[in-house]
């Protein structure tokens, strides 16, 4: 029995004999997670998964880095997410809190680049592109620099401890170490100014803040690519129970042929390939190495799985044994149900691109993301609040005449300060004082003039004055109008205007 099983009794009226024989009633209820030592190959999919992880690193570690000036007191990091002002950079944009909605847009056209990327290839971004499996991948291969290749570690691993098994050790957890520690600071680096925040932690200086979740990323970074590494994809990641929904006969997986390679056998040197195939053997020879080679240890021959994350490690593996065999490669491939079964009907199959399934997910993808850039480029960079006083909801003067108060907020997204002009539509007559500005004079010609920093919200408090005639319900309509008289800026809210009743 593995070790940290748990085992129970069958039943009660069996207990006395489970106690002295536990063996032969005891009921297995857990056992341990097997470690896997996943081995080095070669091909193709190894070198495009190489590819990937080095661009998706280097956009990660390097793109804290990158200066944009701005101008003014905007920050210079081309990406940065500060939450103490706070705005997102992403080079020359700059979200504000009110457009929050474009995350929320950014994440739903995520989701349907997954559902699409699923039907079309499975788990493909699992085994490509997901951060746990970039950074397992990395950890791997510096184990593999201290400990060896999958042979070499599984001996080391169960040889008793010694000088050289220490220092490899020892080697090989500093090292995850470092990398983690980059890796934490790289995360938290997106949210602060790099350069000043390796300062302030070289020089113990960060804020608690900083400190706090730079531990967090370095020791989950540590913990979930160093020791956690496939069990994240196998037990906690929820995206295998329920990616087969997305999946569709003519989705591409990575599969055995088991009509080309059963039975299963292995091969002698003497033997030829005629005489086993006469004996009934099929073209695997059943080495294991698509095994070996699987980042979670699973068997591909063992049909469809939901714990295989499409990396096609095992067909590159496969290919380099069938090739060696003087056969024909492919014997493991990515393909999909409607191919096997058209294959076995003695049709040639042709893969289908375009259908249902992949059309929908595209056109919503393209209505989605069509509509978030459409928003994005038209976005105004004048923004205004309108908030009614609803204590008292009006005023009336000793001439008679109404009055409303509004708090009038006024968002400035350029560098530069802005002068503008705010008029009322909607109540004939009205008035406009503002509170705030230098004089707090009333406004000439049924207008008022006000300012805004550059890059920031100004608050005003204003107060709307029409005479007692013009008031000839319990509420109008009103809307207040703001332009830029330097950029003919424009833009408008509506409020409500407030009387007593006939």
């Amino acid at each position: 029995m593995p070790d940290g099983s748990i085992v129970q009794p069958a039943s009660d009226k069996t207990s006395k004999k489970t106690a002295a024989t536990p063996a032969a009633d005891a009921v297995v209820l857990f056992e341990s997670q097997k470690k896997i030592h996943p081995k080095a190959v070669k091909g193709l999919y190894r070198r495009m998964k190489t590819v990937t992880f080095v661009v998706l690193l280097a956009l990660f570690y390097l793109a804290p880095w990158i200066r944009w000036e701005r101008g003014g007191d905007a920050p210079a990091q081309a990406v940065l997410f500060d939450l103490s002002t706070p705005r997102f950079f992403i080079f020359w944009i700059e979200i504000w809190p009110q457009e929050i909605y474009y995350l929320t847009g950014v994440l739903i056209v995520a989701a349907l680049g997954l559902f699409l990327a699923t039907a079309l290839a499975g788990r493909v971004w699992c085994g490509f592109a997901c951060p746990q499996t970039v950074w397992t991948d990395l950890f791997v291969w510096i184990e593999r620099l201290f400990e060896g290749d999958r042979a070499e570690r599984i001996r080391g691993d169960k040889a008793p401890w010694t000088a050289r098994k220490l220092a490899r050790k020892t080697g090989k957890h500093a090292a995850w170490l470092a990398l983690s520690v980059v890796t934490g600071f790289g995360f938290v680096a997106f949210f602060a100014d790099a350069p000043t925040l390796a300062h302030e932690l070289i020089t113990f200086n960060a804020s608690y803040e900083a400190v706090s979740f730079f531990a967090l990323f370095t020791g989950m970074t540590y913990m979930m690519a160093g020791w956690t590494r496939e069990q994240m994809c196998t037990y906690m990641c929820p995206w295998p129970r329920f990616q087969s929904a997305m999946l569709d006969e003519h989705s591409l997986v990575v599969t055995y042929r088991a009509d080309r390679g059963d039975n299963r056998a292995p091969k002698r040197k003497s033997e030829s390939w005629e005489e086993r195939r006469a004996k009934g053997f099929g073209d695997c020879i059943d080495c294991g190495q698509c095994v070996q080679v699987c980042p979670v240890g699973i068997d591909v021959r063992t049909g469809e799985q939901a714990d295989c994350i499409n990396c096609g490690l095992c067909v590159d593996a496969c290919d380099s044994i069938m090739i060696a065999q003087g056969l024909a490669p492919k014997l493991i491939q990515f393909d999909s149900l409607a191919a096997q079964e058209t294959r076995a009907s003695g049709k040639t199959y042709q893969w289908r691109l375009i259908r249902p399934r992949t059309i929908m997910y595209g056109l919503i993808l393209l209505v989605v993301g069509g509509a978030m850039a459409w928003s994005f480029a038209l976005r105004p960079r004048l923004d205004i609040t309108v908030l009614r006083d609803r204590a008292p909801l009006f005023v009336t003067l000793s001439d008679g005449s109404i009055r409303n108060a509004y708090t009038f907020k006024v968002a400035n997204k350029t560098r530069q300060s802005r002068a503008y002009v705010m008029t009322v539509s909607g109540v004939p007559g009205a008035e406009i004082k503002v509170i705030g500005e230098t004089d707090g004079a009333e406004a000439k010609d049924h207008a008022a003039t006000i300012s805004a920093s550059p890059d920031s919200v100004a608050t005003y408090r204003v107060y709307v004055t029409a005479p007692r005639a013009s008031v000839t319900a319990t509420s109008l309509p009103m809307t207040f109008h703001l332009s830029d008289k330097a950029a003919a800026d424009r833009n408008s809210r509506d409020s409500v205007f407030l009387g007593p009743a006939n």
